[in-house]
């Protein structure tokens, strides 16, 4: 396991489509997913939960989606309703699902950031276990009858799918901002 000033250093996204089998272990998933919820969550709420996407239920889902688009869009182009059916074409998915909602006493913004939280957490315990990950949304995320096949509530939205997997190649960062870009300090 990488030093964790390193990890948080060199933490970077694999594209989707770039991470193959072998995906991690029941084991590892679990730990993934514990990890992943150790965030930020005022009032205890728990304002979100995962759906794992996994085997054989990839490809169903991409098929689903890829026929409701079609069905949704009959001049959607061919090249787009394909890049829908492989949407779930990496080892793993996880869907991070934001069950945000009104509170007596905990805004509802918070429970957002607490489910966005978690997307980040999945994917430094991703990278930190050895594999690769991309947090995406996209279409499905958005689209009411592909959320109702994903299996979400009406008070429900997809956070992120979290996309995991090994790496097919080693990738390169892409540019960070500098810090004298986006640092300000407020004073009197």
């Amino acid at each position: 396991m990488l030093d964790a000033i390193e990890l948080l250093k060199s933490r970077r996204s694999v594209p989707a489509n770039a991470l193959a089998e072998p995906a991690p272990s029941a084991e590892e998933l679990d730990t993934m997913l514990t990890i992943a919820a150790r965030v930020p969550d005022h009032g205890k709420l728990a304002p979100w939960r995962f759906i794992v996407i996994e085997g054989p239920a990839r490809a169903e889902l991409g098929g689903r989606l890829a026929e409701l688009m079609k069905a949704s869009d009959p001049e959607a182009p061919a090249g787009k309703v394909e890049a829908v059916a492989n949407f779930c074409g990496s080892a793993l998915i996880v869907a991070v699902v934001s069950r945000a909602g009104p509170h007596v006493k905990i805004p509802e913004w918070e429970q957002e950031l607490s489910a966005g939280a978690v997307c980040m957490n999945l994917s430094i315990a991703v990278n930190a276990l050895g594999y690769g990950a991309q947090w995406l949304t996209g279409w499905a995320a958005y689209d009411p009858k592909a959320r109702e096949v994903i299996g979400l509530q009406q008070n429900e939205r997809i956070a992120g799918f979290i996309h995991i997997g090994t790496p097919t190649e080693r990738w390169t960062d892409r540019p960070r901002p500098e810090l004298s870009e986006v640092v300000t300090r407020w004073g009197a």
